[in-house]
């Protein structure tokens, strides 16, 4: 009959070596912590391009720019045109929801002298709000002439620090300065990047009179297709329609390799954490010959000290995991790391963790049963008389 040892001699095993279980413990634990902060990094862009995207909402755009917004050129009309020729656009006491947008990427300084830095700027009137749902002013006012509103992770975008992306600061690009109104969130969307200043303000600065493109919200119900035939049938604006989730969509495409190096990354971290816990455990396996030997001559059996050395192993693993999960829960969770989208937070959720804990469990397992099995080949005899 198997007679398993008790569970408390695992432990008393441990605390007999404080600092080689230490040790095990610190490495086990950043092995662990690695891997989920690459984990917190595939999570964090695939949720911040998932949530951006509103199926109700389509984009109208310049013919053959595939998802190049900032390169879209349509005519200002456009905005009315869609207004008055479609019947499925979503209105509330007679204003409809579209919203004509200039978008483009652009140095931006925080101060005339100061080095520039990529940013996202979207020209955008007061219809932007009703149209992207998700936006909400957290600190401050709608831009008045002059004035920009900046998105929640756009200090992290444009690499600033938080007090320079305050309301009442101002920022420099396309030669002007501008001060900011007010910030504003997006439910952790790619919108929350961006700068949004008033529509003419930056076709001022730009001196143009076009727009990018035009968003607008369908009412339920309402078909997709009657926008992509309005774009067909207009062949002299050269218009093309998209949904907006199927936009995000393609850039989630285009972000795919990235997505599967982090992926990559992950494994190699984990096999590296193996390699670590096979040398560790092998040192504190072999160290213990004579007493996993004499363990068998009062009685064990080897099944009952391998099981015993796996639970070690284990209880260390799992530890780790705890200690790593709390750090990353703490430190590493919805911090903002900058992108060529723009910026997003990393995410240690639910899913994230059970990996992570999945992960140490295979690291304490597959550490520690290949020297136990190892081991317990010598023979009793041989074992006892071990040095």
């Amino acid at each position: 009959m198997f007679r398993p040892l008790p569970w408390e001699y695992g432990i008393r095993n441990l605390l007999r070596r404080p600092l080689r279980s230490a040790l095990t413990l610190l490495g086990l634990s950043t092995v662990t912590l690695l891997v989920l902060v690459v984990l917190g990094f595939v999570r964090g862009l695939d949720r911040s391009l998932a949530v951006s995207g509103d199926p109700q909402t389509a984009i109208v755009f310049s013919l053959g720019m595939g998802e190049n917004l900032e390169y879209s050129s349509i005519p200002m009309r456009t905005s009315d045109l869609l207004a008055s020729s479609l019947q499925g656009v979503q209105q509330r006491y007679g204003r409809k929801y579209t919203s004509p947008e200039l978008y483009l990427g652009t140095q931006v300084r925080t101060s005339p002298d100061a080095l520039p830095s990529m940013g996202l700027v979207r020209g955008v009137t007061p219809d932007a709000l009703l149209v992207h749902r998700r936006v909400e002013i957290v600190d401050g006012h709608w831009p008045q002439p002059g004035e920009i509103m900046i998105g929640r992770l756009a200090p992290t975008k444009l690499g600033i620090a938080e007090e320079h992306a305050r309301p009442g600061q101002t920022l420099t690009f396309e030669g002007r300065s501008w001060r900011i109104s007010g910030v504003f969130a997006a439910g952790g969307s790619a919108f929350e990047s961006e700068l949004w200043c008033r529509l003419d303000d930056l076709q001022q600065g730009l001196k143009r009179q076009d727009l990018s493109m035009v968003a607008l919200t369908l009412a339920p119900g309402a078909a997709f297709e009657d926008v992509d035939l309005f774009c067909k049938e207009r062949v002299d604006l050269e218009l093309q329609a998209i949904r907006q989730t199927e936009y995000f969509d393609t850039l989630r495409r285009d972000y795919k390799p990235v997505l599967w190096l982090s992926w990559m990354v992950v494994v190699l971290v984990a096999g590296a954490g193996v390699f670590v816990g096979l040398n560790t455990m092998y040192g504190a396996v072999m160290g213990r010959i004579r007493e996993l030997a004499t363990l068998q001559t009062i009685g064990f059996s080897r099944r009952a000290a391998i099981l015993s050395v796996v639970q070690e192993g284990t209880i260390l693993s799992m530890t780790a995991a705890l200690l790593a999960s709390a750090v990353a829960i703490l430190f590493i969770n919805r911090l903002s790391v900058r992108f060529t989208m723009g910026a997003f937070e990393l995410r240690i959720d639910s899913i994230t963790l059970l990996i992570g804990y999945a992960i140490a469990l295979f690291l304490g397992v597959c550490g520690s049963l290949p020297p136990a099995v190892r081991v317990f080949r010598l023979s009793v005899v041989d074992g006892l008389k071990a040095v």
